[in-house]
């Protein structure tokens, strides 16, 4: 197998929570779809999903929506039986969606808090519980969680001056656990075939306010903040044979942002 040929995707079989989420789920589908993975696109909005699906089959390639509300652990349950039934395995598990989150410290409250771990702590926990036996029966499979660098470093509260922006604490620290939660099941399920890693991202473009964008810019090395294209090669390469011996990671895709 020559090196270009560890990176394809032929007969695999990936499911994307988040899958068709215009921040990250959406791009993150098409990247595993192009090295050739059967994609299950797997979002709470089914009808938003199918319509994003037709888009990618339209193209030539192979993609099934799915509904998932990963605050529900019978959705939860019902998303793995249906895919087990259909595809016999799992060889990709991209954790993506998150619940909705906003607010700064002094406005979040304790329920808002119990609320965010329902999806994103108990969620996450509940789909690896799913799918990571079905990886170590099998004797292979890749857990890619999307985390942040919100995860490993502080925010910084200057780049949000003059506008109406602020840094959910409850991201910060979801973020945070969500990486040491992927070197356990590193750790726990390595020597029967499963990879976990993460991927932080930096500093998705959003439209938003012109002070923020300019201030994130300034700081970042590579001076941009991140689009959809920038995650693709991430994934595929941890989806991948190409990162075989690689498990453990948190990858940044941060425009060198964690460097500084």
């Amino acid at each position: 197998m020559g090196v270009l040929d560890s990176f394809s995707l032929q007969g695999r079989i990936a499911v994307v929570t988040g899958g068709a989420g215009p921040q990250f789920g959406s791009s993150i589908s098409e990247a595993l779809a192009e090295a050739g993975a059967t994609v299950v696109v797997a979002s709470r909005d089914l009808e938003k999903n199918r319509r994003f699906v037709a888009g990618l089959n339209d193209r030539g390639f192979d993609t099934h929506p799915e509904a998932l509300d990963i605050t529900n652990t019978e959705s939860i349950d019902t998303l793995k039986r249906r895919v087990m039934d259909r595809f016999g395995r799992v060889d990709v598990l991209v954790n993506s969606a998150v619940v909705g989150r906003g607010g700064g410290f002094d406005e979040q409250t304790p329920d808002y808090w119990a609320a965010s771990a329902q999806g994103n702590m108990v969620g996450l926990f509940a789909l690896c519980k799913a799918f990571v036996p079905v990886m170590a029966g099998q004797g292979s499979g890749s857990i890619i969680n999307i985390s942040s660098i919100y995860g490993v470093v502080a925010n910084d509260p200057g780049l949000y001056e003059e506008t109406d922006m602020k840094q959910p604490p409850d991201y910060t620290f979801v973020k945070g656990g969500m990486i040491n939660f992927t070197r356990y099941i590193a750790n726990y399920y390595g020597k029967q075939g499963v990879r976990a890693n993460c991927i932080c991202p930096g500093g998705y473009f959003n439209e938003q306010p012109g002070p923020f964008v300019q201030r994130y810019e300034h700081r970042v090395p590579l001076g941009r903040m991140l689009d959809n294209e920038d995650l693709k090669g991430a994934v595929v390469f941890l989806a991948s044979d190409a990162s075989r011996y690689v498990t453990g990671v948190a990858l940044m895709v941060d425009g060198g942002w964690t460097s500084l």
